[in-house]
């Protein structure tokens, strides 16, 4: 189910007014697509924290419009902790859009146990859903995963009616045998001369012969 979050019409623009309007606890935001005027919005900053919390991309949009919409596209400050504007894009239920969500491992390999690496090197992919039943995230059952073993993105499982786009013999998590340790004691270069225990000071001492 779609979040809902009341918003307020933005008559006024620019840096000026957007900043006076984040102090006041709320953030800006603009509503566009399907060919329709965009729309300057303002939404409270709680209320929207908490949508992201429950990882709403779709969400109901009460008050200065009512509509369904996608969260399509935020701006963060420099640090990355607040949201300074919001992309809402008009959406209808029986619209098929992409989206990007994430990749999460789920389980543990057999072969992890047995000394193996896991690799973990797809983090997100791009799928082709319904609006209203974009997953939160996919994830990846990785108890059968054995050493030398991968699953590629073509074999995540995907909700039903969900396309996945892409590459599907992409690599998305694979177990691996790990890297040679560095022998610490064998790190001379190949072709010097070891050093000798005690030769510094006999150099010295022939040096000291030939003063004489």
């Amino acid at each position: 189910m779609a979040e809902t979050l009341k918003v307020e019409p933005r008559p006024n623009q620019g840096k000026h007014h957007n900043r006076r309007l984040r102090r006041g606890g709320s953030i800006p935001a603009v509503l566009y697509g399907h060919g329709e005027q965009s729309v300057s919005l303002a939404v409270a900053r709680e209320a929207f924290v908490t949508a992201q919390r429950h990882g709403s991309r779709l969400v109901e949009l009460q008050g200065a419009v009512n509509e369904s919409a996608l969260i399509r596209d935020l701006q963060w400050d420099t640090y990355g902790v607040d949201v300074l504007h919001i992309d809402f894009a008009r959406v209808s239920a029986d619209e098929r859009i992409h989206v990007t969500v994430a990749v999460e491992l789920r389980g543990q390999a057999p072969g992890a146990r047995n000394g193996g690496v896991i690799q973990h090197l797809v983090h997100q992919v791009e799928i082709e859903c319904l609006a209203v039943a974009i997953p939160e995230k996919l994830q990846v059952n990785i108890n059968h995963l054995e050493l030398k073993d991968s699953i590629t993105i073509g074999q995540i499982e995907l909700p039903e009616g969900t396309k996945l786009l892409g590459d599907p013999t992409a690599i998305a998590v694979q177990c691996v045998e790990p890297a040679a340790e560095i022998d610490e004691l064998a790190g001379t270069v190949e072709g010097a001369e070891p050093e000798i225990i005690g030769r510094k000071a006999e150099d010295e001492e022939e040096v000291e012969e030939k003063k004489k």
